[in-house]
């Protein structure tokens, strides 16, 4: 049935349940079989990642119907393994753990795997590494059934924090048992996560693609977005303008704009200034009459990787002009460093050169004589020497150029003061 036709019985189900009077209700989930109810459920998940976010609160009203259906259902239900699937991927799926436990310890028939059964309930309880290989073993028996690509995503993150690459076969083995479902999704986005952080470069674009095409709508994109600049700044100029454009291609143009802000702003921070220039005049390029924010971020980007260029004094005019509403309290501050640092690169040298008094002679003394002593010596006098011989030197700082370095450290401290607000402001 398409997906148009779907949805609206999907969801005058889910509306009739909940206004009919409580016996009646309890007589239409007795009615229904969990694993009619789970399928429900998927379609309404997948309907969240596919870009319905209204459809978030309609997946909690499932989760909770079917948990309740699971609860008051006569265990010879479960004779039928469609029912015992229905309640292990509900487990899977955001339901609530205590369930299965209260499931599994009902079973007296034997209707649940037990070894499924009980590296499920670990894997819930948060100790999933401590079955981790039995999770890979049942992924790979169970992989043509319904429950396999949910276990094949389960085993890939337990195997994430100890082996990070080989957690990719289970994704992928997850994402083709179940395509263009919320497990797909999910075990896309975590893939590209992986090849960032294992400079896994081809991989990553060739997963962030896959995303892009499928999900873009998913209200996790924002979080594969943050992957994808990741990947991209850090390993430009080896990642080309094509590679980029290749994953953007599947955006609609607020999405690329706010792609390219994202780069050029993670470039610009990292001092990769021809990235910055690229992305942010792109995101200029896409930004509209209608788009001042976008457009005024594409202009302080760029300034910002200008700062170290001859056209320093320009790129200041240019980002100087822009009016604080625009920007957010972190771009402001981006933009005060870049000030004061730009402010610094255009001050003219002071005329005069560092003068010196003219060298004076120290009288010799007994005492001052012991100050040559080796450090072994301990001969009297010898400390009270030392610390007087600075206040006798004839080193003294021109009263212009003092100033000039009292200046020049104010200016780099508060400099370093907008740079740790930057990393530290949300």
């Amino acid at each position: 049935m398409a997906l148009a036709v779907l949805r609206p019985f999907v969801l005058a189900t889910a509306v009739a349940l909940a206004i009919l009077p409580a016996q009646a209700v309890a007589q239409e989930d007795a009615a229904l079989a969990p694993y009619i109810m789970l399928r429900s459920l998927q379609f309404v998940q997948d309907t969240v990642v596919a870009g319905d976010h209204s459809a978030g609160e309609m997946q909690r009203f499932m989760l909770g119907k079917i948990d309740q259906r699971l609860r008051t259902a006569d265990p010879a239900i479960f004779e039928d393994t469609r029912n015992v699937d229905a309640a292990l991927i509900y487990a899977m799926s955001g339901g609530n753990p205590a369930t299965l436990e209260y499931l599994v310890g009902r079973d007296v028939a034997g209707n649940f795997d037990s070894r499924v059964a009980d590296a499920l309930r670990k894997y819930l309880a948060g100790k999933g590494t401590l079955v981790a290989k039995s999770l890979g073993d049942m992924a790979t028996e169970y992989r043509d059934q319904k429950i396999g690509a949910y276990i094949a995503l389960v085993s890939g993150n337990v195997m994430v924090p100890t082996d990070p690459t080989g957690a990719l076969a289970f994704y992928d083995m997850a994402r083709l048992a179940a395509p263009g479902t919320i497990v797909e999704e999910a075990a896309l986005r975590r893939s590209v996560a992986i090849a960032v952080d294992a400079d896994l470069v081809d991989k990553g674009l060739d997963y962030s693609r896959k995303y892009a095409r499928r999900f873009v709508h998913s209200p996790y994109a924002s979080q594969f977005a943050d992957f994808f600049v990741q990947l991209v700044v850090e390993h430009y100029p080896k990642i080309v303008e094509a590679d980029i454009d290749g994953t953007v291609e599947f955006m609609d143009v607020g999405r690329r704009r706010e792609v390219f802000l994202r780069i050029a702003r993670s470039a610009a921070v990292s001092g990769k200034n021809d990235l910055a220039r690229l992305a942010s005049g792109r995101a200029a390029a896409l930004s509209g009459l209608d788009a001042e924010a976008p457009e005024a971020l594409a202009r302080l980007y760029s300034g910002l990787a200008n700062v170290s260029t001859a056209n320093v004094d320009a790129a200041m005019q240019d980002i100087s002009q822009i009016e604080d509403d625009q920007l957010s309290p972190r771009d402001r501050a981006l933009r005060q460093a870049a000030q004061a640092v730009a402010e610094e690169v255009l001050r003219r040298p002071v005329s005069e050169s560092l003068a010196q008094d003219a060298p004076r002679t120290m009288p010799t003394t007994p005492d001052a004589s012991l100050a040559n002593a080796s450090p072994g010596d301990e001969a009297p006098g010898s400390a009270e020497v030392a610390e007087s011989a600075p206040a006798a030197s004839g080193v003294k700082f021109d009263a212009e150029f003092q100033t000039f370095v009292d200046t020049g450290r104010s200016k780099l401290s508060a400099i370093d003061d907008l740079l740790k607000e930057e990393g530290t402001t949300p």
